[in-house]
């Protein structure tokens, strides 16, 4: 599979509708939005949305397809202003902000790809594939615009459309992490496909309007003042702002635990400490096996090393007055810390379970939430060896423009070299069941899968 192969037939901007918004619009960054823009989550984030769809010709993929989801995005960018905006990054000390005003828009892509017709099974299987492939059809952010007076002018997303004739279309969707989560995005695209679907830009309300207040968020411990500083110190110029080529040399692949796995799993963890109340969810279940096979992947980790797995946990529902529908991000990393001597031992998984157990139990206590924040804005990524993203709560294989649901999504991240990143989705071929998106170095991905699929056959690791 080439990129050779992927022609783009046009090019478009597309805008809310003219004078649905405002002028001028500005929102302001949280410290859960600063966050970003001090950590490797300043890339690119990148999904993939792949339909069959055996019937699309060119003409009626150019003619009525394009078009519809032109205005389908046009009619949601009005409720999803800060998608069409700018990000605005001036010199110290001012602060960063997210500027909407009359005339921007988003850069929409149409390609078509001529190569063989195996290559979208391929796409669309949970087979191991390059990353490079994966990364044709989904752009990156446009280059931003520096103004003389050192003021950085970034655009915060972009949509490229592939037509895979005969066989089907990818939707490939390239946005910065720096004004929004997960759940915003989710929020996002049930909301664009619900319009595209029934071309009733009333249905937009069936999930709720997003909101931009932000005056739930306080920062009693002043970790605004800190974010600031260490971005204003930092040295990175435009250039080293471009994503990087760390998955030059990557694979990735898809691994599927059905709900039997994980119950057999959530078994085996609960029998070993009988006499302790303990909420063992589908998800922390999942997130430790993968920690537990993926530290015995590597080689190059010593016995005493602590591997720290990072686990995403929504403020939404720890921090009172934010409703559901809050666009932004409102996301904290919760830390476990495990020494890889601990991991690898027989009862590796049980440890992993306690140790992210204790950290999820710090969000219930007095106070608790707001350590959690101030711990996961200020710990650098020493030790950090993997990263959860997504969650199967997100409900990414029902977003249906008007041909069904996906039938592969692939969500790709920027890591640093020493970081891996896992991603999660609910199961897209049965009720229960987890996906779990992993990329690594060849040669870690073949260990990984033999341990994998060891560790489900023995539930014992």
């Amino acid at each position: 599979m080439a990129a050779q192969k992927l022609k783009v037939i046009d090019e478009f901007r597309v805008s809310p509708p003219p004078g649905s918004l405002p002028d001028t619009l500005t929102l302001p960054l949280t410290i859960f939005d600063l966050t970003y823009l001090n950590s490797i989550h300043r890339f690119t984030f990148k999904s993939l949305f792949l339909y069959a769809n055996p019937d699309q010709s060119l003409d009626h993929f150019t003619q009525t397809t394009i078009p519809s989801l032109k205005s389908s995005l046009s009619l949601t960018l009005r409720y999803f202003f800060p998608y069409a905006s700018n990000i605005i990054l001036p010199p110290a000390p001012q602060k960063p902000y997210i500027l909407f005003t009359q005339g921007n828009s988003v850069s929409f892509i149409v390609a078509q790809y001529d190569g063989d017709h195996s290559d979208f099974d391929h796409l669309t299987s949970n087979n191991i594939k390059d990353v490079n492939d994966l990364h044709t059809f989904c752009p990156n952010l446009p280059r931003n615009h520096v103004s003389p007076d050192g003021t950085r002018v970034d655009p915060l997303f972009v949509v490229k459309v592939t037509l895979f004739p005969g066989q089907g279309i990818c939707i490939g969707i390239g946005y910065s992490h720096t004004i929004a989560d997960g759940r915003t995005m989710k929020h996002f695209l049930k909301s664009w496909t619900s319009i595209c679907r029934s071309n009733d830009v009333n249905e937009i309300h069936k999930f709720g309007l997003p909101s931009f207040n932000r005056d739930s968020i306080e920062d009693p411990n002043g970790l605004e003042s800190k974010l600031l500083q260490k971005w204003h110190d930092s040295t990175l110029s435009s250039q080293e702002l471009e994503t990087p080529d760390l998955h030059a040399d990557k694979v990735r692949s898809t691994f599927v635990m059905k709900r039997s796995h994980v119950d057999k799993l959530k078994r085996y963890i609960s029998n070993s400490f009988p006499n302790e109340e303990a909420h063992l969810s589908s998800l922390i279940i999942t997130c430790c096996f993968i920690w537990v096979c993926l530290v015995k992947s590597i080689g190059t980790i010593s016995d005493d090393m602590i591997c720290r797995l990072s686990v995403p946990a929504d403020m939404r529902n720890h921090i009172k007055g934010i409703p559901t529908t809050y666009f932004g991000n409102c996301i904290a990393g919760v830390f476990a810390n495990v020494k890889k001597s601990k991991l690898v031992a027989q009862d590796g998984l049980i440890v992993a379970a306690r140790a992210l157990q204790k950290s999820l139990k710090e969000l219930k206590i007095s106070h608790g939430v707001l350590r959690v924040i101030e711990k996961w804005i200020t710990t650098d990524d020493k030790n950090l060896l993997l990263i959860v993203a997504g969650s199967p709560r997100f409900e990414i294989y029902k977003n249906d423009f008007g041909w069904g649901y996906p039938k592969k999504r692939e969500l790709l991240h920027i890591d640093a070299p020493h970081i891996r990143t896992m991603s999660l989705a609910e199961c897209r071929d049965e009720e229960g069941g987890i996906e779990i998106g992993m990329e690594l170095k060849g040669a870690e991905m073949d260990v990984f899968t033999q341990v994998f699929y060891q560790g489900l056959t023995t539930s014992l690791l």
